[in-house]
C-alpha cells in the first residue's frame, strides 16, 4: 500500500500538497483504487511514469509511460475528487498496441479520428491545430462561426447534433464519433442518454480553471488526444510568451481606471468573479476591476441596484452580447434611462463585444492574448499596443 501511495503522490497537483495532505491524499486513493464519484472504474497503475509539468492548469494532470499516458480530470466543484482518468493509447501504422493494465474504463485509441464536438471553443481549437477532418460531429452550429465547419455540415460532410443540452441521439449514432467533447457542468446528473451510447466522454472542464492561461493550458491535453501533443505544447508557449509581456506593459502604467463589466437581463446582472478568467484579464490588463475581489471562478449573479451602486462612477464599461444588429447607446439608454449617467457612458468609454458576429467564442478560451491585448488597447491606450482591435469596438451614439 506504501508503494501504491508513493506512486500517485507524484501525479497529484500542487494544489494539493502541503498542509492536511494526508487526509485528502487518503480520499484521492481511495477514488483511484475503487471507483470515482461519479461511478465511473479507475484502474490500478503500473508504473510511476514522467508526470508531465503544468505551469498553470490546476485541474488537468498527464503521466507519460512508455506506451500509454495517463490523464486525470480533477472535479473542480470537489477537489478532494477525480472527475474523469483516461488512459490514451497511440495507434501507430494502423496497429493499437494495449498494455495490460488491469480493469477498468476510460481508455482511448489516439489519435482521435471521428470526435463529436459538443463547444465552438474546441472546434476553433481543433482546427487550429491542424485537425479539422477529426470533426465528425458538432452542437449548435449557431454559435460557431467557422466558415469551413458551417460548410461541412450544409454538405453533409459534418454531423449536426442539434442542442448541446438535448443532442440527437440517432445522429450521433450514425456519426459513429470515436469519442465526444462534453462540458461538464456541477450537479448535471450525468449526461443521460448521451453516456448510455458507450462512446467515450471527454469533459472538458477547462472553463473552470482559475486563470486564462490555467484554461489555454489544457490545450495540451487536447493536442494529445488528436496526434498534436508537441504542436499544442509549442502553440501554447507561444501564448504564454505574449499574454506575460503584455501583462508586464500594462503593469508599467501608473493609472489603474476602474472598470465594470457586462449588462443585466432579465433583471439579473451577471459579472465575472474575481478569480475567472475574464476577472483575471481585466486585472492583468492593469484595471481595477470593481469586483476583483469576489473570489469566484464562475459568475455572480447581482442585482441592478447592486452594480449600478459600484459601476455608476467607473471609467471603463465593457459589454459582451449577441444581437444582429451593433449596440449603441441610445439602445442601452432606452433599455434602463439611468444608464446615462454612468461616467463611462458620459465620457464615451463604453465598449462592447458583439459574439453574434466575431469570434470571440472559438478563439479567446485559447488565444488570451489576443484578448488581452485588446483590453490593454482600451483600458491603457497611453501604451500604444500596436495592431487593431478585434473583438471590442466603442458603441457608437
Amino acid at each position: 500500500m506504501k508503494n501504491y501511495i508513493s506512486k500517485l503522490q507524484k501525479y497529484m497537483p500542487p494544489s494539493l500538497t502541503g498542509r492536511g495532505w494526508g487526509r485528502v491524499f487518503f480520499l484521492f486513493c481511495l477514488l483511484l483504487g475503487f471507483a470515482s464519484c461519479t461511478g465511473r472504474h479507475t484502474r490500478k497503475q503500473t508504473g510511476a511514469g514522467d508526470t508531465i509539468p503544468m505551469r498553470y492548469a490546476r485541474n488537468l494532470t498527464m503521466v507519460e509511460h512508455e506506451d500509454y499516458t495517463e490523464v486525470f480530470i480533477r472535479n473542480p466543484w470537489d477537489t478532494t475528487k477525480v472527475l474523469h482518468q483516461y488512459t490514451l493509447i497511440q495507434e501507430t501504422g494502423g496497429k493499437v498496441h494495449a498494455p495490460s493494465l488491469g480493469g477498468g474504463g476510460g481508455r482511448l485509441v489516439i489519435p482521435l479520428k471521428r470526435a463529436g464536438i459538443f463547444t465552438a471553443v474546441h472546434c476553433g481549437l481543433v482546427k487550429e491545430l491542424g485537425c479539422e477532418p477529426a470533426i465528425r460531429g458538432i452542437c449548435e452550429i449557431e454559435y460557431i462561426n467557422i466558415p469551413s465547419i458551417r460548410k461541412a455540415v450544409s454538405e453533409g460532410r459534418v454531423a449536426n447534433f442539434g442542442s448541446a443540452m438535448e443532442p440527437t441521439i440517432e445522429v450521433i449514432m450514425d456519426a459513429q464519433p470515436d469519442a465526444l467533447l462534453i462540458s461538464p457542468f456541477e450537479n448535471s446528473g450525468g449526461y443521460g442518454r448521451v453516456e448510455r451510447l458507450g462512446i467515450p466522454i471527454i469533459e472538458c472542464a477547462d472553463y473552470m480553471e482559475y486563470s486564462p492561461l490555467a484554461r489555454a493550458e489544457w490545450m495540451r491535453f487536447y493536442g494529445r488526444l488528436f496526434g498534436q501533443g508537441e504542436r499544442a505544447d509549442s502553440l501554447f508557449a507561444e501564448i504564454e510568451k505574449r499574454y506575460l509581456a503584455l501583462k508586464e506593459q500594462a503593469a508599467k502604467s501608473e493609472s489603474r481606471p476602474t472598470l465594470i463589466a457586462e449588462k443585466p437581463y432579465s433583471g439579473v446582472w451577471y459579472v465575472p468573479g474575481g478569480t475567472s478568467a475574464m476577472g483575471v484579464l481585466y486585472h492583468d490588463a492593469g484595471a481595477n476591476y470593481l469586483f476583483y475581489d469576489r473570489k469566484k471562478n464562475g459568475s455572480l449573479a447581482l442585482s441592478v441596484e447592486t452594480v449600478f451602486e459600484v459601476g455608476q462612477q467607473a471609467d471603463i464599461w465593457l459589454i459582451k452580447y449577441n444581437q444582429a444588429t451593433p449596440l449603441t447607446l441610445k439602445q442601452l439608454r432606452t433599455d434602463y434611462p439611468p444608464f446615462a449617467h454612468f461616467r463611462s457612458f458620459q465620457s464615451g468609454r463604453v465598449y462592447g463585444c458583439n459574439q453574434e458576429n466575431s469570434r470571440f467564442y472559438e478563439e479567446t478560451p485559447y488565444h488570451p492574448d489576443r484578448l488581452l491585448a485588446d483590453l490593454v488597447r482600451i483600458i491603457h491606450p497611453e501604451l500604444g499596443i500596436q495592431g487593431e482591435k478585434q473583438y471590442f469596438y466603442k458603441l457608437e451614439p
